[in-house]
């Protein structure tokens, strides 16, 4: 009996001091995450929504979403992706310096799509807000009008 007693409070001990050191290196992460966000890449767009205004049914609207990075480290987008398979985001992939600019290149085939659209492009990068979102809107116009 008293070796059973003895194993549980020496397992109560290791697990206390466990928590203790585990809480201590959660304070750590947190400082050095504050620290990463101070020096991040910054992703800032000219505009993020593009109206078109109107397109006719079949042809393909294409624009240039120009951004500058106004952070302190290198912008890396990892991956641009659309709401939709007729909307298509070309990004670059190589790393934009501080201060850099770039372009995200984003065609809109408007083919059997008539009426009113508004097109999500979430872009994916290692800036400070890691996920940014794009539009493209405007009416697709049918042929026979």
């Amino acid at each position: 009996m008293k070796k059973l007693f003895i194993t549980a409070v020496a397992g109560l001990a290791i697990s206390l001091s466990a928590c203790n050191s585990n809480s201590s290196s959660k304070v750590n992460s947190q400082d050095s995450v504050s620290a990463d966000s101070a020096s991040a890449a910054t992703i800032v767009f000219e505009s993020p929504v593009y109206d078109f205004g109107k397109a006719t049914d079949g042809d393909k609207v294409s624009h240039d979403f120009k951004f500058t990075n106004s952070g302190t480290s290198p912008l890396i987008i990892t991956n641009a992706s659309a709401s939709c398979g007729c909307t298509v985001p070309d990004y670059p992939r190589e790393p934009i310096a501080p201060g850099a600019s770039g372009i995200i290149k984003v065609v809109f085939d408007t083919s059997n799509k008539v009426g009113i659209q508004n097109k999500q492009i979430i872009i994916a990068s290692n800036a400070a807000t890691p996920s940014t979102e794009l539009f493209i809107k405007g009416e697709v116009q049918s042929l026979t009008k």
